[in-house]
């Protein structure tokens, strides 16, 4: 199976087997899992999460995808090719899980320092402003 990626502003409600969705103005994408289970996987996309890029050759997403909740399928995209990976246990599954809390932790942690900590206090009080 190739993939081929499709730049579209809202998700369709249909996924084609063989297409990356990409949603730009959403930072999101989305696409049928590769074993061909069904499963819709949906991957956002931003500077903690995971990346596109497109090339001649198809389209490559970073990091793997794991399809921990149906046939735990892991996996890359990469020039639009499946790259198969080997099944993660559930305690790989929990250390993986962990280690991006860590990871968006540590670059939202730095943004505090970077921007200063009102930014974050600012941004609590009209959540809590507006109700979220």
């Amino acid at each position: 199976m190739k993939f081929a990626l499709k730049r579209v502003y809202y998700m369709p409600k249909e996924l084609g087997s063989d297409t990356l969705y990409v949603s730009d103005e959403f930072d999101f994408a989305m696409h049928l899992c590769a074993c061909n289970c069904g499963t819709v996987i949906k991957t956002p996309l931003g500077s903690t999460e995971w990346s596109v890029r497109e090339t001649a050759n198809g389209p490559t997403l970073r990091p793997s995808v794991g399809n921990w909740q149906q046939c735990q399928s892991h996996y890359f995209i990469t020039d639009g090719e499946i790259e198969w990976c080997e099944k993660w246990s559930e305690a790989e599954i929990a250390a993986g899980r962990r280690n991006e809390e860590e990871r968006r932790e540590a670059y939202y942690g730095a943004l505090d320092q970077k921007h200063g900590i009102w930014v974050r206090r600012l941004w609590n009080w009209l959540l809590d402003f507006l109700g979220f």
